[in-house]
């Protein structure tokens, strides 16, 4: 049975493969959505409900993502998912109009979601097993990954029609999933450690009560994910409206928010042995709710740009802390859930800082994301006692 710690490591580094591939293709696609949409001749109401097609696929995929693994296993599920996801980048090119896209963009996001449950509950297992808080660095590996693939997708942009990228991308990952995924196949999943009476394995049905805490656990990924979309969509032009800033400095507000985030992940097992996870979510919500405050009401650009640094330093661990204790309690499904949870909040968080901007102003509406960090300081320290100290 493998558990040696042999064993273990080449684990962890298979899945820090396959989450690095995951945000090196996602990025891939995401920089190429101007040229699709030229080419699709959506205008902006017709390519953003185009674009919902991820969201759906991925939604509707992660709640049977977790009855899959139950039955078929995290590995597998894993790299069919990572060969789906692979095959799927390649397809919105060959769409022609809004609608088309929207359908392929559904089964690119179902493949998207199945992976994204897949992995984490294997990395779940895993840390129970190595018995180190290492999940921050899997989701560091995925932001790693998507700045790779931003920037390479910018580089190749001037050069490469989006077939011909995306296409690249699609032998990419069957050449990674080939060679990795071959690798995690032969690897077992990790059994529990059998000398601590306090380890237990999730059970199939979910109480009442497991569930309540899973959902709560989730509520913490959704304040944490509501920022970060937020963030990714509404920086620049808070930025550029409001504080005046060229449109290469307001690029760089949410440039330096995703790295705050990286560094903040790469440095989270650290944090989480020192602090343990009930205190890394309770600072790390402080911090980014003092954070964004500064970023969203601060008079100048630079002191803005500090406080978007802040903010990414302090919600960097909350998403993945939230999972990993959610699937603790409850395995694959309660990865699911807590995953579902979590990507509404980042599909909710810019339409509702739009709505809000409208109403009020766009830095009164972007201090919503510093009260959402402070709910989700509020609910780690409400839930301490169900998590490890």
């Amino acid at each position: 049975m493998p558990g040696t710690p042999t064993d273990l490591t080449r684990l962890r580094i298979t899945l820090t493969a396959f989450f690095a591939l995951d945000g090196f293709i996602f990025a891939g696609w995401v920089v190429r959505i101007p040229a699709i949409k030229h080419q699709t001749g959506a205008s902006a109401s017709t390519l953003g409900l185009a674009l919902l097609g991820v969201s759906a696929g991925a939604v509707i995929t992660m709640m049977l993502t977790g009855r899959l693994c139950h039955r078929y296993g995290n590995h597998q599920v894993t790299v069919v998912c990572a060969v789906l996801l692979s095959l799927s980048v390649s397809l919105p090119p060959l769409t022609h109009s809004p609608l088309t896209l929207g359908l392929v963009l559904l089964a690119f996001g179902a493949a998207y979601g199945g992976i994204n449950v897949a992995f984490n509950s294997a990395a779940v297992d895993l840390v129970r097993a190595m018995r180190r808080p290492i999940m921050p660095s899997f989701h560091a590996a995925f932001s790693l990954g998507g700045m790779v693939g931003a920037g390479l997708g910018g580089l190749v942009a001037g050069f490469l029609t989006p077939t011909q990228h995306l296409f690249g991308l699609t032998v990419i990952g069957l050449l990674v999933t080939a060679v990795v995924g071959r690798e995690l196949l032969r690897l077992q999943p990790p059994a529990p450690p059998q000398d601590s009476p306090n380890e237990v394995t999730p059970p199939r049905r979910l109480t009442p009560r497991t569930r309540g805490l899973v959902f709560t656990f989730g509520l913490i990924a959704l304040c944490t994910a509501f920022g970060e979309g937020a963030l990714a969509d509404w920086s620049a032009l808070h930025l550029e409206q409001d504080l005046d800033a060229t449109a290469g400095a307001a690029a760089i507000g949410y440039s330096c928010f995703a790295l705050a985030m990286t560094a903040g992940r790469l440095t989270g097992t650290r944090l989480l042995e020192r602090l343990g996870r009930t205190r890394t979510l309770v600072s790390g919500g402080t911090v980014a709710a003092l954070g964004m405050l500064l970023g969203a009401l601060a008079p100048t650009l630079w002191a803005a740009v500090l406080g978007f640094v802040i903010t990414g330093l302090g919600l960097a661990n909350l998403f993945p802390v939230a999972v990993e204790r959610a699937g603790s309690l409850a395995g694959p499904d309660g990865v699911a859930i807590a995953s579902t949870l979590g990507y509404g909040g980042m599909l909710l968080g810019p339409p509702a800082i739009g709505f809000m901007a409208d109403w009020y102003s766009l830095p009164a509406a972007l201090t919503s994301v510093a009260a959402l960090a402070a709910v989700a300081a509020v609910i780690g320290f409400l839930t301490r006692h169900a998590a490890e100290n």
